[in-house]
């Protein structure tokens, strides 16, 4: 069996499709970057704040300072310029790759599942032959022309997709969501929307949504897949990618999605498409040799797992935040609250109330709150400022917190000392509570 699909996805075949994708992925990169500067999510997110909140363990990747992130951020543009014109390939791709993969590990005040899909995309676009045809590289004699490539260049694509909306899909299947309360809370401040407005607001088509969204995430994949409903499912990713795009703003991510669908097709049919003047290609049978097979089976084995290592955690991860992130757990929860912090003096007994007005930006604040990783990070640094000042302290937080327009509870104890106790990375933090409601 090993063998069989070594030769299936070693085969050769018409690399239109990949060629393609990558003018549509260097697009797609090009206005991510011009627009985080154009939009002022740069300087919110990186000149404004006095520090960010990294991923733990990366607190040594912190911004440039000034102007430098807006510079950096044009860097990654004109980057992915060069990936869509296929110039200095090799390099431009590693140039994005590095710079974004940067850009997701140093902030935390704003994530989304796309930043981290656009790390795993960037990297495979870097070690993928998508120049090879169509590009100033090929013209300008830079590297070999080729019209093909190994079936698992477009095959990759379709299974790290379809572990995408697979997991969406699973993920979506608790009460919460199938009672669209999440939809909900978001639907109510967006009556003002132009024609959709009103619409957003009937209970009927929350649901419609919500249910939509489980059963769209849940078979797009096979839609497109099965040469019969591939027309289908092409229309239908169209049609929920851009509604998405139109009621979430949530940038690049559904047109990447969209862009995803032309590894879903037959590679002679993009070809007669969008490279008329290119001769047919037939497909030439190869092996995939051992060693990628051992990588590829290495690198999706990873990728189906890490989604699941949340029940490996207590409670549950849309409420502690603990195993949340690269389990492509999208827009599973709204979170409303507060937080408050105090810092007590070792040998006094008045604590004091931290302004968080001086210490964080708004985007931070209006995050904190729910991030219980950033409670315990705001905690640390706090103690850092005033051991600076030759303060021994003590600092607690009281967060209480709504999911899903549920009752406020507690997130984390607010006795315990966050400033003593150590991140636990691969087990629930037992200062971070859990309740049955959210379980």
């Amino acid at each position: 069996m090993l063998s069989s699909a070594r030769t299936f996805f070693g085969t050769e075949v018409d690399n239109s499709p990949l060629v393609l994708f990558r003018m549509v992925f260097g697009l797609l990169a090009a206005a991510e970057s011009f627009g985080a500067i154009f939009t002022g999510w740069v300087q919110e997110t990186f000149i404004e704040p006095g520090f960010t909140f990294t991923v733990i363990g990366f607190e040594w990747l912190q911004p440039l300072s000034g102007d430098g992130m807006i510079y950096y951020f044009i860097v990654m543009g004109v980057a992915g310029l060069c990936i869509m014109l296929g110039l200095f390939y090799r390099a431009s791709t590693f140039v994005f790759a590095g710079l974004w993969t940067m850009v997701y590990l140093m902030q935390k005040s704003h994530y989304n599942n796309h930043y981290y899909l656009l790390v795993l995309l960037a990297w495979a676009m870097f070690i993928l032959p998508a120049h090879k045809s169509h590009s100033l590289d090929v013209k300008w004699g830079l590297t070999i022309s080729k019209k093909t490539c190994a079936r698992i260049c477009h095959w990759f694509f379709i299974i790290q997709v379809a572990i995408v909306y697979l997991y969406a899909s699973f993920n979506k299947m608790h009460a919460d969501w199938t009672l669209a309360k999440p939809i909900g809370i978001w639907f109510k401040y967006k009556a003002n929307y132009w024609l959709i407005g009103p619409l957003l607001q009937e209970e009927w088509f929350q649901y419609f949504i919500a249910w939509g969204g489980i059963i769209y995430d849940g078979t797009i994949v096979f839609l497109l897949l099965h040469p019969k409903t591939r027309k289908l499912g092409f229309v239908l990713s169209v049609i929920f990618n851009l509604a998405n795009s139109a009621i979430f703003q949530i940038g690049i991510f559904p047109y990447l999605m969209i862009g995803f669908t032309v590894f879903f097709f037959p590679p002679e049919t993009i070809r007669s498409i969008f490279f008329k003047k290119k001769n047919r290609v037939y497909p030439i049978q190869r092996k995939l040799s051992p060693g990628w097979t051992y990588v590829l089976i290495a690198y999706f084995s990873i990728h189906l797992l890490l989604p699941l290592r949340h029940f490996l955690y207590k409670g549950n991860a849309s409420w502690t935040e603990e195993a949340h992130r690269l389990s492509w757990r999208m827009m599973l929860r709204v979170k409303s609250g507060y937080v408050k912090f105090y810092v007590l003096e070792r040998g006094k007994d008045e604590r004091e109330k931290i302004n968080l007005r001086d210490w964080l930006s708004r985007e931070q604040r209006t995050t904190i709150f729910g991030k219980p990783d950033m409670i315990w990070q705001f905690a640390q640094k706090l103690k850092e400022a005033y051991a600076k000042d030759g303060k021994d302290v003590t600092v607690f937080a009281e967060a209480k917190v709504s999911l899903n327009g549920g009752p406020r509870k507690h997130l984390i104890d607010p006795n315990v000392d966050l400033a003593s106790v150590k991140w636990e990375p691969f087990k629930h933090s037992d200062w971070i509570l859990t309740y049955d409601t959210y379980d």
